[in-house]
């Protein structure tokens, strides 16, 4: 093509500026309500509508989210939050502790067991308050779990603090909860806890990693996200709610609905008394594999040197980074 075959040159066309994300230079009709010199009581109108619940955003109408016909998506909702926020925060795997609520430190006990035997000594024939001062010093003599989960809680931090979100993780309240949740604390690692919404006042513990404590309104949640990233179980001696775990955990690993992982349950004489496992076996309501599943331990060390242990055995040695 010669120079003088060239198309003639053609100006850039006028581009309009952007426009404004949100604002406009123009109000559209629905940006004002209808003023009230066309209908005085128009505003009240509007404002019943707008109070209204149908006119509730649904994400925003509480009422609407409690309603029973609401329920899967609760389910859904408290499901993904927890998800999300483990995720974000690179949790990946979780040593799982149980126990009661009820064994606390042991100055703690030694001061109800003063405060029980006061009250004993003004009224020595009052058979309640006889009872009452024995379990007291029970729990007195159970209160050094509290020490040793405290200690396992710290050998976990430690031992990980080098690792890619390998985390303790307990039920979020007092007692051994607590005191795990206080070891990790202790030697300056992150813990979680997943609390569970009751209908009466409860706090978490304050050795829960902020962010990394989670509050639930359905069991069967918190439970799954025990057991999402559990790497083992450790269950000190504890009540309904701690059995309750442990039979769960024990039934899914015994049916293979989950993985097999270390389940240890500390406190051998304690659970001895509680649950006669060997008596299960012999009636034949459990196989003797089944009681095989767990073991016991008496101190920190030896829970989790056998955690290790079982994961070393089982190909599945954990990733405990630099240390």
């Amino acid at each position: 093509m010669t120079n003088d075959e060239r198309p003639p040159d053609r100006a850039e066309p006028l581009l309009p500026s952007p426009a404004p994300a949100r604002q406009r230079r123009q109000p559209l009709p629905w940006h004002r309500p209808k003023p009230a010199e066309e209908d005085p009581d128009a505003l009240r109108r509007i404002k019943a509508i707008l109070e209204s619940p149908g006119y509730r955003l649904a994400e925003q109408d509480q009422d609407f989210l409690q309603r029973d016909e609401a329920r899967s998506l609760r389910l859904e909702i408290e499901y993904l939050k927890a998800e999300l926020f483990l995720q974000q925060r690179g949790i990946r795997h979780t040593i799982v502790v149980f126990g009661s609520t009820r064994i606390p430190e042991p100055e703690a006990a030694r001061r109800r067991v003063a405060a029980s035997r006061q009250q004993c000594a003004g009224d020595p024939a009052n058979q309640d308050l006889a009872r009452r001062l024995a379990v007291a010093e029970r729990v007195l003599a159970k209160s050094r779990y509290y020490d040793i989960a405290r200690e396992f809680g710290r050998l976990v931090g430690t031992s990980c603090a080098g690792s890619a979100g390998i985390v303790v993780m307990t039920g979020g309240g007092p007692g051994i909860m607590e005191a795990a949740n206080r070891g990790a604390f202790d030697a300056g690692g992150a813990s979680a806890g997943l609390n569970i919404n009751l209908p009466h006042e409860q706090y978490p513990n304050p050795y829960v990693t902020p962010d990394l404590c989670l509050r639930f309104h359905y069991f069967a949640l918190r439970k799954m996200h025990f057991l999402m990233r559990a790497k083992a179980l450790v269950a000190f001696p504890g009540g309904y709610g701690t059995l309750d775990e442990l039979f769960e955990v024990l039934t899914l690993v015994q049916t293979r609905k989950i993985a097999p992982m270390p389940i240890v349950l500390v406190g051998g004489r304690y659970w001895a008394r509680a649950v006669d496992f060997d008596f299960l076996v012999d009636e034949g309501v459990i196989d003797p594999e089944d009681r095989e599943l767990f073991w016991f331990a008496e101190t920190a060390r030896d829970a989790w040197d056998g955690i290790l242990r079982w994961h070393r055995a089982s190909g599945t040695p954990l990733d405990l980074g630099a240390r």
